[in-house]
């Protein structure tokens, strides 16, 4: 996941040649029944999570059972699936920045979340604190993380140069462990974009929760299909931008 490069550190006084450890950012081709579906920029581990993840939830497959086969070579990845004539649009890249070209949002289209979900201020806040580290992210500083959380329990952690990547390898193991999406939600390190709100409301995940920022359109998305999202968790502090009635103690049910 890392390597280490040599670079010239200056440390307020003097400069001196060091070596640092850098995250590994690969391209991964994605066929998909022998078409070429996509192009990411990501981290070069856990790739089945990552494929089973993206293909739920850009809509390709309904869950694992639709895949026939997955392999796995050096920059590429070749899924059959049992519907080989279903339509995976046009051919896609996905940056490691903020997620490239990806699927177009139709705001009118959107599921809605079905859950009863609740959490507490304390049990979102821990979760951010005790998740959102790593070894592989005090080395290089250069991954997202995110995880998958049972209420107070963590089901999955992944972590990717990409957060919509890291999400959709949550997604992915979730679906392989037949995870109640509708009982889980989702921590992530970087900011709430629609297209991470999206991701989840094709889960039926009912809430993301970042240490971060969020989108005026990632609120207008999820306030339309019963998506709560929180951001800024951190320092014993969080704002609740759509649905507060998740957060206990935060406000009614709203409609």
């Amino acid at each position: 996941m890392f390597r280490k490069i040599s670079c010239v550190r200056f440390d307020g006084e003097r400069f001196e040649k060091i070596v640092h450890e850098v995250v590994e950012e690969v391209p991964m081709a994605l066929f998909v029944n022998g078409r070429h579906a996509m192009t990411a920029m990501m981290s070069p581990a856990d790739l089945e999570d990552f494929v089973i993840g993206y293909l739920f939830t850009e809509e390709i497959i309904r869950g694992p059972g639709e895949i026939e086969s997955i392999r796995i070579e050096k920059n590429r990845v070749s899924v059959l699936t049992t519907n080989p004539f279903k339509s995976i649009g046009t051919k896609k890249t996905i940056l490691s920045g903020c997620g490239g070209s990806v699927s177009y949002i139709d705001t009118e289209k959107l599921p809605k979340v079905h859950s009863d979900l609740t959490v507490t201020p304390a049990g979102v806040l821990g979760a951010v604190q005790s998740v959102l580290t790593s070894d592989l992210h005090r080395a290089t500083g250069g991954v997202h993380i995110v995880a998958l959380l049972d209420r107070g329990e963590v089901i999955t952690v992944a972590e990717d140069i990409g957060r919509h990547n890291a999400l959709d390898r949550v997604i992915g193991y979730g679906l392989r462990k037949g995870v109640d999406f509708s009982r889980t939600y989702v921590v992530s390190s970087g900011r709430i974009s629609s297209e991470m709100v999206r991701k989840c409301l094709v889960a039926n995940i009912p809430l993301i929760v970042s240490r971060g920022a969020t989108t005026s359109l990632a609120v207008e998305m999820a306030e339309k299909t019963g998506l709560t999202v929180v951001g800024f968790a951190r320092g014993g502090k969080l704002n609740i931008y759509s649905h507060p009635c998740r957060v206990e103690g935060a406000g009614q049910k709203t409609e």
